[in-house]
């Protein structure tokens, strides 16, 4: 039987002045060594999403393909879908078509948290929106949580 992990990533839509890529590299490389599979759900909705998955693909390259999976995970369908089926290993929609777009975002976060073992982040703690709530609920949901914007 496979040992499956997932880890799914929560951030800002814009990060100033960070330097986490090397410590989250860490991390992603001890998953993808100690795990038989690691699947990565990401939501691609700002800079800590972006930069997260070029590190994940970066890391990739030195596994065997079947090791790790980086996920986009869309609250909804977009138009330009041929242009991230190139980049990730799959697409998951996992909210009903009638879910209302302004709750969708939301609502896939969750879906995000209550599926992984692992929630890697970047939300200070002194800015609100939408990362700081997923980060609120995945505490509330138990998670282990490595926030990198507190980690020092």
């Amino acid at each position: 039987m496979f040992d499956y992990y997932r880890i799914s990533f929560i951030g800002h839509r814009e990060i100033y002045g960070c330097n986490w890529e090397n410590r989250l590299a860490e991390i992603i490389t001890e998953a993808i060594r100690i795990h038989d599979v690691v699947e990565f759900y990401i939501g691609r909705n700002g800079d800590f999403d972006i930069m997260a998955a070029s590190v994940i693909k970066r890391i990739q390259r030195d596994f065997d393909k079947h090791k790790s999976s980086l996920n986009l995970v869309l609250p909804y369908r977009v138009k330009d879908i041929e242009y991230y089926e190139k980049y990730y290993d799959d697409i998951i929609f996992p909210l009903d078509t009638n879910t209302h777009p302004k709750s969708a975002i939301t609502k896939r976060n969750q879906w995000m948290i209550d599926n992984s073992d692992l929630i890697i982040s970047y939300v200070e703690p002194n800015r609100k929106g939408g990362a700081l709530a997923a980060l609120k609920y995945a505490q509330k949901q138990g998670k282990e949580i490595i926030n990198l914007a507190v980690e020092k």
